[in-house]
């Protein structure tokens, strides 16, 4: 079947299957959160973002094989809320951005600054530290060497805008410059976009609207 990134909560997970990894996103909980598995093919150690709810979903989709690690986008409650249950169950370490671990109930195993390096088996990601709709936002890369690259964004980026700043000038000026820097500057058009809620988009869908982001202020 081909990956099309739209999934239900309560529905089944879609699969974008790539060279090196499978990627597995499903939506959980009340506000509709994506939560991603990713396996490495080489070695089956997997990896989960945002453990955002409904645990028994992701063990679930997770299944025997366990999980290394599990990383938490940002420090936002609905991205958090089956973090210990998953832990518990599968002993993962815990993995956030250095500037938003204080802010997650569960203990941060590891703490990631902009340009760490996040490893599930032999495929490394490179964390990306966006700051304006939390302190400690990271996204997450993956340059796969067989296409175009993907990207996990949590709630920064979406398909039509950044992630909420809560009409703060401030705040949206700093994550719009970092989504600008770090995210649309170095990366291709055909980026696969993965955000922590809704459909799938690509940089290059989104890139366009870079000037009116800016000029509406949010």
């Amino acid at each position: 079947m081909t990956y099309s990134g739209t999934v239900r909560v309560g529905g089944p997970a879609d699969v974008h299957e790539l060279t090196d990894l499978m990627i597995s996103k499903v939506a959980v909980g009340r506000m509709d959160n994506n939560a991603y598995l990713l396996r490495c093919r080489a070695t089956g150690e997997q990896l989960l973002i945002d453990a955002a709810a409904e645990a028994g979903t992701l063990l679930r989709l997770i299944g025997e094989d366990g999980i290394a690690s599990v990383v938490t986008t940002h420090r936002h409650p609905d991205h958090w809320q089956a973090l210990a249950e998953v832990v518990a169950a599968t002993g993962a370490r815990t993995v956030a951005g250095r500037h938003d671990a204080e802010g997650i109930p569960v203990p941060t195993d590891v703490l990631v600054d902009d340009g760490d390096t996040v490893r599930v088996g032999q495929v490394s990601l490179t964390a990306r530290h966006l700051t304006g709709h939390t302190p400690g936002s990271i996204a997450l890369v993956y340059d796969d060497p067989h296409g175009a690259p993907h990207l996990f964004t949590g709630d920064c980026l979406f398909p039509g805008g950044v992630g909420n700043t809560h009409q703060d000038p401030e705040a949206f000026a700093s994550l719009l410059h970092d989504v600008e820097t770090k995210l649309f500057g170095p990366l291709p058009d055909e980026t696969w976009v993965y955000p922590g809620h809704g459909g799938d988009t690509t940089l290059g869908a989104e890139r366009p609207q870079l000037p009116e982001w800016r000029k509406r202020g949010w």
